[in-house]
This record gives C-alpha cells, sequence and structure tokens, in this order.
C-alpha cells in the first residue's frame, strides 16, 4: 500500500495534516526538485520530456522521496512518476494535462525565463474563448467544440472575420488547443505587432468515432469529416462574424488532427485554401495517391485554389519520415507546399511553436 501524506495527531487526540509537500519546486537557476510522500513504496521514478528514460527518487527517513533535476531550458513539459511499477500524476502538482483517454494524463511543469515566453499572457487586452454544445445531425450525438474569438470581435458589431478550424491529436479534445497549446495567448501577442490578421479559431472534437471504440481504417476521419462539414462549419457561420468563403477558412491540426487536416482540407479546396498538418498522421506512403487522388489529379489547380500548404515535423518525431514522404509525393506531384523540418519530438512543445510560426502566413492579401 502506498502513502500519499501523513495524518498526524496531537496529544488532544485531533488530526493535524503535515505541511504542504512543494512539487515540482523550481529554483532561481532553473533546477527543479520533485517530491512525493510514500513510506511503503520501495521505488519511485521520474520520466517527462525534459530529459530520456527515468530517474529514481532517493527517500529519506521520514517516507519522502526526492530527486532534482535541471537546469532546464524555459519551456512547458509533462512529466509523470512511476511507484513500484504504477504510472501515474505527481499527486502533489494540481496542473494536470488531461483529454479523451486515460493515456493522456500527466503533470504539467512550467520553468519560466527571465523573459515572457510568445505563449505567456503578454498584452493588456485578450480574446474570449466560449465552450459551445452542438447536435451533431451527420453523427447523431451531442458534441462540444471551443472558439477563441480576437480581442476585437465585440468591438465592431459589423467586422467579419476568417475562421481557422484547429484540430487537436489522439487522446486530446476540443480543449487541448486552449488549455495545452495555449493558442489565445500565442494569437493575444501576435496581434498587437500587426504579425498575425485577427481571426476566429474554431477547436472541435476531433473524433468522428469516440475514442474507446474501435474503427476501421480511415473511418474515424471520414466521420469527423462530415460533422464538420454538415454541422461545425454551418454553426460557426450561424453564429459568428465569419467571411463565410474558402480564401478565408483555414484546416490546420496535429498529429491524428494533422493527418485530418491534410486528408479534409486538400480534398476540399472548394472549402479550404489554407491547409496544415503539425507532426501529421499521413498513413502510409502506398495510399498517398489514392487518399489525396483529387489533388494531385489537376496540379495546376490545386496550386491555384491553396493559398497555404504547410507540413511540419520534428527531427526526432516518430513521424518525421512519413511526412518527409509526404512532402516528396507533393513535390512529385507538383503541389506547392512549405515542408518545415524543426527539432523536436512529438510534443506540444514542438506545435506551439508551430503555430506561432504558421498564424502569421494566413488570411494575407496578395497570397
Amino acid at each position: 500500500m502506498v502513502s500519499f501524506g501523513l495524518v498526524l495527531m496531537t496529544a488532544t487526540g485531533i488530526a493535524q495534516q503535515p505541511a504542504r509537500i512543494v512539487s515540482p519546486e523550481v529554483t532561481a537557476d532553473r533546477r527543479v526538485t520533485f517530491r512525493l510522500l510514500a513510506p511503503q513504496a520501495r521505488e519511485i521514478l521520474l520520466s517527462g520530456e525534459f530529459m530520456p528514460g527515468s530517474k529514481p527518487f532517493e527517500k529519506d527517513a521520514n517516507g519522502l522521496w526526492t530527486v532534482t533535476i535541471g537546469p532546464l531550458e524555459p519551456e512547458i513539459y509533462h512529466y509523470n512518476v512511476s511507484i513500484d511499477g504504477v504510472r501515474t500524476i505527481d499527486p502533489n502538482n494540481p496542473d494536470v494535462k488531461t483529454g479523451s483517454t486515460p493515456s493522456t494524463l500527466s503533470s504539467i511543469l512550467e520553468v519560466r525565463g527571465a523573459q515572457p515566453a510568445f505563449y505567456d499572457a503578454q498584452t493588456a487586452e485578450h480574446g474570449e474563448v466560449r465552450s459551445l454544445r452542438y447536435t451533431s445531425k451527420s453523427l447523431g450525438s451531442e458534441r462540444r467544440l471551443t472558439v477563441y474569438l480576437p480581442p476585437e470581435y465585440d468591438r465592431d458589431p459589423q467586422a467579419r472575420y476568417p475562421v481557422l478550424y484547429l484540430l487537436h491529436g489522439a487522446n486530446a479534445d476540443e480543449n487541448a488547443w486552449h488549455r495545452l497549446g495555449r493558442v489565445n495567448l500565442i494569437l493575444d501577442n501576435l496581434r498587437p505587432t500587426g504579425r498575425a490578421k485577427p481571426f476566429i479559431v474554431v477547436m472541435p472534437f476531433g473524433y468522428g468515432v469516440p475514442p474507446n471504440l474501435p474503427a476501421q481504417p480511415g473511418e474515424n476521419t471520414a466521420k469527423f469529416g462530415r460533422d464538420l462539414i454538415e454541422d461545425v462549419i454551418p454553426l460557426i457561420e450561424s453564429r459568428f462574424r465569419t467571411i463565410a468563403d474558402r480564401d478565408h477558412r483555414a484546416l490546420v491540426g496535429l498529429s491524428m488532427g494533422g493527418g485530418e487536416a491534410l486528408t479534409i482540407g486538400l480534398n476540399h479546396l472548394e472549402l479550404f485554401s489554407h491547409v496544415g498538418g503539425f507532426s501529421a498522421a499521413v498513413g502510409p506512403a502506398a495510399a498517398f495517391s489514392k487518399t489525396y487522388a483529387s489533388l494531385i489529379a489537376d496540379g495546376k489547380t490545386s496550386n491555384q485554389k491553396l493559398r497555404l500548404l504547410w507540413v511540419g515535423c520534428g527531427k526526432e518525431d516518430g513521424l518525421f519520415d512519413a511526412s518527409k514522404n509526404f512532402s516528396e509525393f507533393l513535390t512529385q506531384h507538383h503541389v506547392r507546399h512549405t515542408f518545415h523540418e524543426s527539432s523536436g519530438a512529438h510534443t506540444w512543445m514542438v506545435w506551439r511553436r508551430y503555430l506561432n510560426e504558421i498564424a502569421p502566413l494566413l488570411f494575407q492579401s496578395g497570397q
């Protein structure tokens, strides 16, 4: 049995809680100490995006386990602890990464630098984040989505805005880009500098088949695509002041959502003029010609319709080869695009940077 805390008894018999255990604790030199009280545990290991493999905690005479790492680069990291072989979150850290499946549960560590990061709150004005429920007629179910409205949205009731449909990855949900990707703060920061135009961001739940149910190859993307096109886009264009044409509509996603964005967007250029995939799950190269048959059937027309096609992946990402193969496929068929290679693995540390890089490219005149 593992104990995460001790209850002390005073002389009067009244229970007294011990001092709060601080974990993680980040010092000025960006070293980080993790602590966990578990007197009965035999082994505790730390694993996270800040290091390869795992590192053991050390136990003191009171059953308090401690490990220190670093210094770390300023960033937002995800980590877990393993207690006698059971992977779990840090019980002393309330900042938790959640999603649509238990496998995504992790604790969050933020290491701040001397200057604010591009994803930190830096401006006095902030856009509004709204959560909506809707009935998907195409899927026959109640669903959720998240919407970001730029700060100026409510100031001019006549103004209309482009829309970015931004998709999450596997095991995540419609809150991921807001909570973990900090899309609202990134766009808030880009706006005053003039680097990016104001636009609405719609973040739907990216599963057409519930994540706990099996799906045939391509079934999830096909069903989600129906929901996006038949339900989500009409809902957004009826509820918000959008510029409802393909020139002002973008579709971008990461991992599973990157594969969905590329598959749906590049097969529906009548709806989307900007398409992007971050660490996209594009599937086997042997299927590209079939999946993107409409795109390559007339490369000249596709190039005329596409104002932006952006594909990015980190070199340490397990999907890097697939992304590179997809870029080579596009080049072979003379489809203009940007292939962005970077350092990094399959992580939000990469995807936040990619959003910061692609946002200024969206909806620019003259493209």
